[in-house]
């Protein structure tokens, strides 16, 4: 009887549907993966109706904020939270991708740095704990 290969997984979609990775985590991890720079990831559980968390991130470019957008669209179809609401494609300067409970908005750099949410998001809330 052959072994398996260590890195050959036997789970199947169902059987990790259970061991699902927590959805903040995966677009965190796959972010990483992606090579996106300065990643930011904001807490506005009870702070806003529109999700948990907000993480913002920077892309190269504009070809390298379309991969890393799409990306994360796949890691999310693939790991069963289904197909996002995105925005911004295919210009690139600014793509908003909607997976539910995380907004992950992916700028260039130079876009990021004019609109500056993040700063806006955590000043808000920083002004509420007082």
């Amino acid at each position: 009887m052959a072994a398996l290969p260590e890195n050959t997984s036997a789970a199947t979609p169902a059987a990790m549907a259970g061991a699902q990775k927590p959805l903040i985590d995966l677009i965190l991890d796959t972010l990483d993966d992606a090579k996106a720079e300065e990643t930011v990831s904001v807490d506005i559980a009870g702070k806003s109706s529109l999700a948990d968390h907000m993480i913002v991130t920077s892309g190269r470019s504009q070809r390298h904020v379309g991969a890393v957008a799409d990306q994360v669209i796949t890691a999310l179809r693939e790991n069963g939270y289904g197909k996002p609401r995105v925005e911004g494609l295919p210009h690139c300067d600014w793509v908003l991708v909607d997976a539910g409970d995380v907004i992950l908005h992916i700028f260039r750099p130079e876009v990021r740095e004019f609109y500056n949410i993040e700063k806006m998001w955590q000043a808000d809330f920083a002004a509420d704990q007082h």
